[in-house]
């Protein structure tokens, strides 16, 4: 049987963590260790301690954001494999089993499963997708596959001879990863002797990361996708493997094609995750995009561009950050590119 690390990065995630650990903990897959990030405490970490104590608490004592956390849980982890959940994601009890399937062929790196939306407030699961794998546009768009549309097992197609789909990528809400793949695909900063002895508690090995944590925020799983299929690996969806997500943040109804309901959804998302939504997006596709100046990435930009002046001036303070961060990112494309 194959050991799977499970890491969960909580950040003001007390509300959910009977829900989320009790599925975690009931997992038919018994061979598991259980590993807590703790960004944000809202006493999260003493109910860990005394509910479950067979986890195991990291605690930074900062914010690390999405790919720090992960990174740190990653790095402390053992398992062949990597599973990451998403602090309001509720597994069903077989998920791990049936995701595992997918790593049957050795091509492929990360899988997810279907994951369909949970209503916190009734405290009841939903027939609304979520995600079922990542979709991206020449343009460099990504999108969550079939979200908000109602499961009709639209995407439960080409079940055999194999048990999942090939997709472009992984939602990092509950994906589960190869760790020889994330081995193979991990940026190491360059550094010298002095800065991994400058600290007695910081080592070779946290120079490098899996995630990027240019990216802190968002985008940082569409880039890890990108990156493993850059590198020959295979991307996987496996409809059998069911959880639920509660989502604080997703697409709009319709895309840009229904600009009304668009800048209604960008409204009731902070300033902060929309400067960090378009600053990660471009820094992605500069990273990862064979064609940088492909002309559907110009147009889309000119023309994000053109909304966010109109619509949200808020994000454009990102832009001083987002020039800042591309001599580093160009950095890391020709490291993928080498």
């Amino acid at each position: 049987m194959s050991k799977v690390s499970v890491v969960l990065v909580l950040y003001n995630s007390k509300k959910f963590i009977k829900l989320v650990f009790d599925a975690v903990l009931g997992q038919t897959h018994k061979d598991l260790e259980v590993i807590a990030v703790i960004n944000a405490d809202d006493g999260a970490k003493e109910i860990l301690q005394q509910d479950y104590p067979q986890v195991t608490i990291l605690d930074p004592g900062e914010n690390l954001g999405f790919a720090g956390g992960n990174n740190l849980g990653i790095r402390n982890s053992s398992g062949e494999f990597i599973q990451l959940v998403n602090p309001d994601l509720i597994l069903e009890p077989d998920y791990i089993e049936k995701i595992l399937k997918a790593f049957n062929d050795p091509k492929v790196a990360a899988a997810t499963g279907k994951l369909l939306r949970y209503d916190f407030e009734k405290n009841q699961k939903t027939n609304i997708i979520d995600s079922t794998g990542i979709t991206i546009s020449a343009s460099g768009r990504a999108r969550d596959r079939g979200q908000l549309e109602e499961d009709q097992g639209q995407y439960d197609y080409n079940l055999q001879p194999t048990t999942y789909n090939l997709i472009f990528g992984v939602s990092g809400a509950g994906p589960m990863y190869r760790r020889a793949a994330l081995e193979k695909v991990k940026y190491c900063h360059p550094s010298s002797v002095t800065d991994v002895t400058s600290s007695p508690a910081r080592g070779e090995d946290d120079l490098c990361e899996f995630f990027d944590e240019d990216f802190g925020s968002y985008w940082e799983d569409v880039d890890l996708s990108w990156r493993l299929n850059n590198a020959g690996f295979k991307n996987a969806y496996v409809p059998e493997a069911v959880a639920y997500h509660g989502r604080t943040a997703g697409q709009a109804k319709g895309g840009y094609l229904h600009l009304w309901h668009f800048i209604k959804h960008h409204q009731r998302i902070s300033p902060r995750i929309r400067q960090l939504n378009y600053k990660n997006h471009i820094l992605m596709y500069i990273k990862n995009a064979k064609y940088i100046l492909h002309p559907a990435f110009i147009l889309r930009e000119l023309a994000m561009l053109m909304y966010v002046i109109i619509f949200e001036t808020s994000t454009l303070k990102v832009i001083p950050e987002l020039c800042r961060q591309v001599p580093k990112i160009l950095k890391k494309r020709k490291w993928i590119y080498q």
